[in-house]
Formats: C-alpha cells, structure tokens, sequence
C-alpha cells in the first residue's frame, strides 16, 4: 500500500481552484483522462458515479470512480474519489481545498493505492515510493498551474 498527502498554498480564490475539479475541467488537470462521463446521480454529490478512460502509453483503461465524499462551503471543499484500476489496484484518492483569504487557497492532496489482489500488491511493492511522490508533486503543480491561468 502507498499512501501520501501533500499540501501547498494557490495564489488564487477558492472557487476558481474548486473549478477544476468538476467534469468539464477534470482533462486540464488529468490530461490522460480521455474520457469522463457521469451515469449516476449528479457529479456535486456522494455516490456519484462516472465511466472513466485513462490512457496510459497505448493501453486505454476504463473504469468508474465512485464519489465518496462531497462537501462544498464558502471556506472548505473536499471530494472524494475511490476506483479500481486495472483490476490490480483501488486507489481513493481526496482533494481538499481551505480559503486562507479572497486570494490563497490551501489545496491538500491526499491518497491511497492498494493491490486489490496478488499482481496489484507485488507491483506495489516492487514500485517506489519515490516515483509515486513524483506523480503526486506533478499532480499539484498541474491544479496550481490550471488555477493560475483561470
């Protein structure tokens, strides 16, 4: 299992960080996500669900992310996101956005990745943490970079 949360300071208001994270934003800051399509409920609720199709190098998976979790106030949003990846992993991934003032978000990014079976824990372990942490600083630099722009 891996497991990380990281946090970082947007110079920008709340509502333009929560932005991204609706559907018609979600390729900006998951440009592999080729295509999200909600089949249940409404997508600012919990137990939303969406088909998603991640390309990954040639291979495209498809899956559905599940809601967990969906708050929106005027000083705090947070959602929650779980899916099965390559029926090897359940990744649960939680973004967290806190208004500091009218200009400075507190954007905290955190998740796990479990092998759901043998080949999804032996690819675990055999990956490092250190490659992960990659990807997660990348991830929080794209949602800063896309709310800078917004």
């Amino acid at each position: 299992m891996i497991q990380w949360k990281e946090e970082t300071i947007i110079e920008v208001n709340i509502e333009k960080v929560w932005s991204l994270f609706f559907d018609k934003n979600i390729k900006k800051i998951m440009p592999k996500v080729e295509e999200h399509t909600l089949i249940e409920k409404t997508e600012a609720e919990a137990g939303a669900k969406h088909q998603q199709k991640y390309r990954e190098g040639k291979r495209v998976e498809t899956y559905i992310v599940e809601t967990l979790a969906f708050d929106d106030t005027p000083d705090k949003k947070h959602k929650q996101i779980s899916f099965v990846l390559g029926k090897a992993f359940k990744i649960t991934l939680g973004f967290t956005l806190e208004k500091i003032d009218e200009q400075h978000t507190k954007f905290i990014y955190e998740g796990i990745n479990e092998g759901v079976n043998f080949v999804g824990r032996a690819m675990l372990k055999l990956g490092s943490e250190k490659s992960n942490n990659i990807v997660v600083k990348e991830f929080m630099e794209r949602v800063e970079q896309e709310a800078l722009k917004a």
